[in-house]
């Protein structure tokens, strides 16, 4: 079954446009022509208007086409944008935030079909990942890659800590985080410098949140990924439901381009131009 989400319509309408030009050039175009040259001398410039008049749907396919066309390959291989619905990537990313995703650095992948057809790379610990969630693929779900195929995972819901092959990430106390908007009801959450190999981040814990299971271990099998959110109690992520295959990638957040938080006053001009890491 077709989902048919913003890359399918985008295809659809590319295919439509193209064979109104197609269908122009065998037909219409040859019937202009001879109805040009059969004007008389005593036509008037309605008469030839009239002659080298191309149909509406005509015209406006073939104003469309190289317009769809950028749009698609834009969209499919180089940059998407998204907006953050959710508090699950607190503190890094707020509700509100409008972000771009290369759409590259994980492979070049067919658009609808999202068949891989040219290997660049795959994510790393630390990236922020944009991916169709398992669940339900017709969903765009984002959340920070912690495990990579082979690595052994544990979480401690209760001590807050994150383990990978058997080695505690290292967590620093920043303070008390204050949150705005949508956001303001994490305050009071313990804002922590999270060190993932070269990757320092920040997350939140409530050490008085109590999220089942209790304790998570896993081993990510080959090719795929464990993904956690950076508000660890008040994110659905691979604790929950398990890992992210990577013909589920999307791309890699790498970027703020705006902030529109209507419960904070609208636009967060200190968001903007935020590089993600």
């Amino acid at each position: 079954m077709i989902n048919w989400d913003l890359p399918t319509i985008l295809v659809a309408l590319l295919s439509f446009t193209a064979l109104m030009w197609l269908y122009d050039i065998l037909y219409f175009y040859p019937v202009r022509r001879i109805a040009i040259a059969n004007l008389s001398e005593n036509a008037t410039p309605a008469d030839r208007l009239n002659a080298e008049r191309v149909p509406f749907l005509i015209d406006i396919s073939k104003s469309l086409f190289p317009v769809i066309l950028i749009v698609l390959l834009l969209r499919s291989f180089l940059i998407e944008p998204f907006r953050i619905p959710s508090n699950s990537m607190m503190p890094t990313l707020l509700t509100g935030d409008f972000i771009l995703v290369n759409k590259y650095n994980y492979g070049i992948r067919l658009p609808v079909l999202n068949n891989k057809v040219i290997e660049i790379g795959s994510p790393k610990r630390g990236d922020i990942v944009v991916f169709r969630y398992p669940e339900d693929p017709t969903t765009p779900f984002i959340k920070r890659v912690v495990g990579i195929g082979g690595d052994k995972i544990s979480y401690n819901n209760e001590t807050k800590v994150l383990s990978v092959n058997g080695t505690a990430v290292e967590q620093t106390q920043i303070g008390l985080y204050q949150g705005v908007g949508a956001g303001s009801n994490m305050t009071g959450a313990n804002e922590k410098r999270e060190q993932l190999f070269d990757v320092a981040h920040k997350i939140l814990v409530q050490h008085d949140v109590y999220v089942k299971p209790p304790y998570t271990e896993y081993t990510v099998p080959a090719g795929h990924y464990f993904v956690l959110g950076d508000n660890r109690d008040n994110s659905k992520d691979s604790r929950y439901w398990g890992t992210v295959p990577d013909e589920n990638l999307i791309g890699r957040a790498f970027y703020i381009w705006m902030n529109f938080d209507f419960s904070n006053g609208g636009v967060n001009w200190q968001r903007l131009g935020t590089h993600l890491q």
